[in-house]
């Protein structure tokens, strides 16, 4: 059978039943994530497997560009609400009892999962709180909110990796943004300095990316798994570089990307990248300072995944740590 049309095949096999390739038994479409107790879901957008090239011309920790490659998984179409946020907060439902059908991928027990501290002031800094992002949470809080997640709904979500995250952004793209170069057409994609009005907004009210990703560029930045080290990318320009993770060996920095409502149209490009500093609890009074809360960072938030294939159970808990 020619090559060409061997491919065909797999591919359209790939359509067809729903990612089904290779003996795996997940459909790979969109759908979502009820929660119980609730009336709220997370609408999950599948991101099939492939390979890009990362980086930049823009910042020296953007070069050298690099190709990488990445396995599917699905990307929450926005970015985590307070609505949801406060859930994890309150774990007034962790006891529940319901019918819904729960995931198999995840067997853990919700009460192991360790709880956040309750925030001593308004961490939406009076910006808005239904439907709109949740902010301020350190990386550790946002992955126990993923661990959270998953014990209660058996599916396991996490974090994205920097390379997950610049992957999903681009949407195949290979300009500076993932609707092309033309800065002029940032205000239909993205809140950011010019048009923020000093504030973030609601989720989901400019354009997505072509695969139906909103507020990538723009409104809240996100935290990825990622270590930051401005010198990661020159470790991987002589080698194709698949699925790669920098594990955090420290608490500070990590790698935030996708700008936010208070940055400039340069620092919303897709390859942009950014990191967390231990200046952003300047102003907290606690000693010692909280591993939860942020008070100076209402600029940064989170997105939620899952990987189309599901770590072994042993191999899940590294997500959810604080470091490595």
């Amino acid at each position: 059978m020619p090559i060409l049309v061997s491919l065909r095949i797999v591919f359209l096999s790939f359509l067809l039943f729903g990612g089904q390739v290779h003996g795996q038994k997940k459909n790979f479409d969109p759908y979502d994530q009820e929660i119980k107790g609730t009336a709220l879901s997370v609408r999950m957008i599948p991101i099939p497997a492939g390979k890009f090239v990362m980086g930049g011309n823009g910042s020296e920790d953007e070069k050298p560009a690099h190709e990488v490659s990445i396995d599917a998984f699905w990307m929450a179409d926005k970015e985590t609400t307070w609505n949801l946020y406060n859930l994890f907060l309150a774990r007034e439902i962790d006891q529940l009892e319901t019918d819904k059908i729960k995931g198999e991928e995840v067997n853990a027990d919700v009460n192991a999962v360790s709880g956040a501290t309750v925030p001593y002031v308004d961490m939406s800094f009076g910006m808005g709180a239904h439907g709109y992002p949740a902010i301020n949470m350190t990386q550790f809080a946002a992955s126990k909110f993923c661990e959270w997640l998953s014990a209660i709904t058996g599916n396991f979500y996490r974090l994205p990796t920097e390379a997950e995250w610049e992957y999903a952004c681009r949407a195949g793209t290979q300009t500076a943004y993932s609707f092309g170069k033309d800065e002029t057409e940032l205000e239909d994609y993205a809140w950011f300095a010019t048009n923020s009005k000093e504030a973030y907004h609601k989720g989901g009210l400019k354009k997505p990316n072509p695969w139906g990703l909103y507020d990538m560029h723009g409104n809240v930045a996100e935290w990825t798994l990622d270590q930051y080290n401005p010198k990661t990318y020159n470790s991987r320009k002589k080698t194709h570089a698949a699925n790669p993770w920098v594990k955090p060996e420290k608490v500070y920095p990590i790698v935030i990307r996708g700008g936010a409502w208070t940055d400039v149209a340069g620092q919303l490009r897709s390859s942009a990248r950014f990191y967390s500093s231990k200046n952003w609890k300047t102003k907290d009074p606690q000693i010692p300072k909280s591993k939860w809360w942020f008070t100076d960072a209402p600029f940064v938030g989170f997105r939620i995944v899952r990987p189309y294939d599901t770590p072994k159970p042993e191999d899940q808990a590294l997500y959810w740590k604080e470091k490595h």
